[in-house]
């Protein structure tokens, strides 16, 4: 059994799937558009939706990410979650916590923990949360 999350960006899919390919080196990208729906499977998609992406999966590592542009409306909330990222040494840590920093907030600048050699929490600039650790 898995988990895996599933993020709505109000319209802002493809960008973001481009941010994460960069920033994260997403890969084995699969995107699906409202207009790629079978005639009234689409779900009552907005006029000027039909380009917009209904459902992608990507992969960042081992992990599957599904992500849609939802209900178009340009702007995604995050709340109450946070997705966690674990690099193999603190190198790789910094350069992937300052990538989705870049455009974002950091909460909690990367710094030394009893539990992590690195740790830090910041929002990217679709507002998601991440906290960014060095592997144990």
């Amino acid at each position: 059994m898995q988990i895996q999350p599933y993020l709505f960006f109000d319209g802002r899919c493809e960008e973001a799937i481009e941010f994460y390919k960069s920033a994260l080196g997403a890969k084995d990208v699969k995107i699906m558009r409202y207009k790629d729906a079978p005639p009234g499977e689409q779900g009552g998609t907005p006029p000027g939706a039909e380009n917009k992406v209904m459902h992608a999966n990507f992969r960042i590592g081992n992990s599957v990410v599904m992500a849609s542009d939802g209900f178009n409306r340009g702007q995604p909330k995050f709340e109450g979650i946070s997705l966690s990222i674990e690099a193999p040494n603190d190198a790789e840590t910094e350069r992937i916590f300052t990538a989705l920093s870049n455009g974002g907030q950091v909460k909690m600048p990367l710094t030394k923990t009893f539990f992590a050699s690195k740790f830090g929490m910041t929002s990217d600039r679709f507002g998601v949360s991440w906290m960014v650790i060095t592997a144990a």
